[in-house]
């Protein structure tokens, strides 16, 4: 289960502050696109998103997105926010977290991933040895392939145990 274990949790990515980030030693956040950036069905984003990117931006912290998708898909999602990506990261194998992480020529140890499922972000950024975060999907509906790892995830949720909240452990230092 150690795999599938996210490292934090928070209810969203925008609940993430440059000063939690900083207290953990982390410069870099690798996030999934859909419904942990984005709302799948939504891929112009939110003024929510573009205010917490500007804050990221201003602390010197860098977002990156690791993504499944295609290149065209990313590019057009990402097309008004000016950030780099991964595109066919492979998730939930390593590869594009690695892509990533030589690309910006960063530490593991400063990298955190992001995303919304156990499946693919969590494991792949377990496997990569960076930390994760899981947060909730930014909308309840999912797109057919992802339905299937819902599914699976309830399952394995009942078996973990509890995982900590970045907020609370941040309270503790």
């Amino acid at each position: 289960m150690a795999a599938l274990t996210p490292t934090w949790a928070v209810e969203a990515i925008y609940r993430l502050t440059p000063a939690s980030l900083k207290r953990q030693g982390i410069q870099v956040i690798l996030t999934d696109l859909d419904n942990t950036l984005i709302a799948w069905n939504n891929p112009d984003g939110t003024p929510e998103l573009r205010a917490w990117l500007a804050e990221m931006k201003a602390a010197d912290i860098t977002v990156m997105v690791v993504s499944n998708n295609n290149r065209e898909r990313i590019a057009r999602a990402l097309a008004r926010l000016d950030l780099p990506f991964e595109p066919r990261a492979l998730k939930p194998l390593p590869v594009g977290i690695n892509r990533a992480v030589r690309h910006l020529g960063v530490a593991k140890t400063a990298c955190v991933m992001v995303g919304d499922q156990l499946l693919t972000d969590v494991w792949a950024g377990n496997a990569a040895g960076v930390r994760t975060i899981l947060v909730r999907p930014l909308v309840a509906s999912d797109q057919w392939n992802t339905r299937i790892n819902r599914f699976f995830e309830r399952l394995l949720f009942k078996m973990m145990s509890p995982v900590h909240y970045l907020e609370e452990l941040n309270d503790k230092h």
